[in-house]
């Protein structure tokens, strides 16, 4: 599906750079589907997705095109040009893109994408470059180009001792027809010299330094500060205000009501204070007394949305996902049968870095300095609701300290532009702490009601289940879906999955992991009671389901990539392996719990080792993650680095995070209520493995994530016998040792 097409219409763009070096630009058809998920795509013929500027003293400046939340794309779309350039990583510079879809292609970060999307067309990027300074070397010295080779950015020719930088060759070059991207040969991977290497991150010294350069560091001359007061029920309306006293407060500018949207993802109603610093924009907004109209959802709860859930339940489903065979009547003749209600909470992003937005309105324009990770449907957005041309808004990209997709969303741009476009000056928003997760677009969440139904043997014969979520008139509501292909789908020949929505008026969208750090929860641990009612190993359970033929119905295709049970039976096996499942003997209050996951084209495993005393304390003694995705670590620093912070947050999200909705507000406010692992119940080692296969390289993201919050709790029911139906497990008196 992501397969590039670098045909005639993909080409090099060669120009002279003005410190006199060479300006390289690589240029896609827009209308290769690979490009078609770019909302609002720009009007041009050809869209260019990388660009290398070389110096005359062979600095090779390389863009980062997507956005960076700390996933370290930054520092891994360069590699894959400089690899291909064949120059060292030393000589390599990298500088941020700002917004220009037209001139980089979708820039987004999100969905684990970066990798599968880039990993081709960025090394023919670079492959074409390193062809063209050879025949830039080859014409000046009157060589075959067969008889030249490079390295470290210069071009040899062994037979004549000659030697030239590609700096040196650049105004040459400027002067050559570029080859075809397709044509381009590609290195030998076992020739890498930079993918496959760590590399730190290239901004990593000025975070551990301290150095400003985060988005909620940035700052421009002649700057205000603003706050932004919204109900505390989602879309609640202004009835009434003390504006006029506000405005006295020390250090206040401007005081005004915004109007909003009904946009739930967009510009809620609000009252903006604008003040010379944060501090007195906050000091000023507390006194604030504001009358609201809390509408409807004024009258909805996290208890309520259960009740209705389990009410649901009982009636006919209203959505078929996917139906396979006759699972009530299998499950009716089953040897045993299972039946189980799985309920997972609203959950918050919690980013450490709250919601921030710099905006500027002048001559008739609108810039924006954003932490963005989806800066184009931010641009849309504001053009939308504030009635400014897309053409006239322009935005900088900024590193966002963390996003877990909170900010796929962008309502923090939308309340800054509209802010900016009254006041006329730059004003930077800054969220509160308590604004961040009292105004969320949470992970939603989740209620299952399963049957499932072994035969005699042990074998998985029948799955059922009835998901009841948010929505209404037969839609989702935003990352409230769930493809009727997830596991153990597709691998039984009687397998029902059913749907029923309920309407809510509280704003969802995707979080680390979407969809699958909830239902994985789910699915993988009632796999386990399945497991144990037949009597079987978790894990062989699970091998024995992955070896089944597949079963196909045209009638509910995948929306995208499908889990490939041979792929996923590799991983399986590994964990096993590394952490020595069934070989080791345990003491008595500790166990182990084995999930796997397909989640963003990642296929992965997930083993927990932990220990629970008389007093429900957790210790999680050792964590094993192994995945498969692909034939290449590009990173292998950042990729550990990646898969040992989805554990942390896994764990986080098991044992504590919960959002609680009340009188259709959330309940809680601060990281007091909804605490993070520490770093002193974080596992002493968390290993990580990858099962390197003849596939295209994907993301990692999302993928290590999920199997994670099933391994935990089926390791408890393993050392305590205590089986995990809903979370977190605070809720059931479990807390960390």
């Amino acid at each position: 599906m992501l397969a590039t097409r670098l045909d005639r219409r993909a080409f090099l763009k060669i120009s002279a750079a003005a410190t006199g070096g060479l300006l390289v630009s690589v240029y896609f058809d827009p209308a290769d589907p690979l490009h078609a998920q770019t909302p609002a795509p720009p009007a041009q013929n050809y869209v260019p997705t990388a660009f290398v500027c070389v110096s005359l003293d062979n600095i090779f400046t390389i863009t980062a095109k997507n956005p960076e939340v700390g996933q370290g794309i930054k520092t891994m779309l360069p590699m894959l040009i400089a690899e291909e350039l064949d120059v060292d990583w030393k000589d390599v510079r990298v500088e941020q893109a700002d917004l220009d879809e037209s001139l980089y292609g979708r820039q987004v970060a999100g969905g684990s994408t970066s990798t599968p999307i880039n990993w081709d067309p960025l090394r023919r990027v670079g492959a074409a470059c390193r062809q063209m300074f050879v025949t830039a070397a080859a014409q000046t010295w009157s060589v075959p180009v067969s008889e030249c080779t490079t390295s470290s950015g210069r071009v040899l020719h062994s037979a004549s001792n000659r030697t030239a930088t590609y700096g040196s060759l650049a105004a040459k070059v400027a002067t050559l027809t570029a080859p075809d991207l397709k044509s381009v040969t590609l290195k030998d991977p076992k020739d890498y010299k930079i993918i496959g290497y760590t590399k730190p991150g290239v901004d990593s010294l000025s975070i551990v330094m301290g150095r400003p350069l985060y988005s909620i560091d940035y700052r421009v001359p002649n700057m205000l500060w603003a706050v932004y007061e919204k109900c505390p029920v989602f879309a609640g309306k202004i009835v009434s205000a003390n504006l006029d006293d506000i405005k006295k407060e020390p250090g206040v500018r401007h005081v005004f009501a915004i109007d909003g949207t009904t946009d739930l993802l967009g510009l809620m109603p609000g009252i903006a204070v604008v003040a010379d610093t944060w501090w007195q924009a906050k000091s000023a907004r507390e006194k604030l007394k504001v009358k609201w109209d809390e509408g409807a959802t004024a009258q909805q709860s996290s208890e309520g949305f259960l009740q209705q859930a389990r009410g649901l339940s009982k009636q006919p489903a209203t959505m078929t996902l996917r139906k396979d065979g006759d699972t009530a009547a299998t499950l009716q003749s089953s040897a045993k049968t299972v039946e189980a209600e799985y309920v997972y909470p609203f959950i918050a992003h919690a980013p450490m870095e709250p919601e921030n937005c710099l905006a500027h309105f002048h001559d008739g324009r609108l810039e924006f300095w954003s932490p963005s990770q989806t800066p184009e449907r931010g641009r849309q957005l504001c053009a939308q609701v504030l009635g400014i041309p897309p053409e006239k808004i322009t935005v900088h990209m900024l590193r966002a300290g963390g996003g877990f997709g909170r900010r796929l969303t962008n309502d923090y741009m939308a309340e800054a532009g509209a802010i900016a476009k009254q006041v006329g000056v730059p004003v930077k928003l800054l969220w509160t702490r308590e604004d961040d997760f009292h105004h969320d677009h949470y992970r939603p969440a989740g209620y299952h009601f399963l049957k499932g139904g072994v035969d005699s043997a042990g074998k998985l014969v029948a799955w059922d289940n009835h998901f009841v979520s948010f929505g209404a008139d037969g839609k989702f509501a935003p990352s409230c879906g769930i493809d009727g292909n997830q596991f153990p789908g597709t691998f039984l020949t009687n397998f029902t999955f059913n749907a029923s929505l309920m309407p809510s008026g509280i704003p969802t969208y995707a979080l680390r992991a979407p969809g699958s750090n909830a239902f994985s929860w789910v699915f993988q641990s009632f796999l386990d009671e399945l497991a144990h009612a037949a009597g079987k190993d978790p894990v062989q359970f699970r091998l024995d389901l992955l070896a089944l033929p597949r079963v196909s119905n045209p009638q509910y295709k995948s929306d995208g990539p499908e889990i490939d049970g041979a792929r996923m039976a590799g991983v399986v096996k590994l964990a096993a392996e590394k952490s020595g499942w069934g070989t080791r003997k345990l003491p008595s209050g500790t166990a182990m719990g084995m999930a796997f996951q397909f989640s963003h084209r990642g296929h992965f495993a997930g083993v927990v080792e932990l220990t629970v005393n008389a007093q429900k304390q957790v210790k999680v003694n050792k964590a094993w993650v192994v995945g498969d995705v692909g034939s290449q670590i590009i990173n292998p620093g950042a990729a550990e680095n990646e898969c040992q912070g989805a554990v942390l947050e896994a764990l986080s999200s098991v044992m504590s995070y919960e959002i609680t909705i009340e009188k259709g507000r959330a309940a809680q406010s601060n990281f007091h209520e909804y605490e993070p692992v520490r770093i002193n119940q974080v596992p002493p080692v968390i290993e990580v493995h990858f099962l390197k296969t003849d596939n295209s390289p994907t993301g990692l993201g999302e993928p290590a994530l999920p199997p994670i919050l099933p391994a935990v709790c089926n390791a408890i029911f393993a050392a305590t016998g205590e089986r995990i139906r809903s979370l977190p497990l605070a809720k059931h008196g479990y807390s960390w040792a």
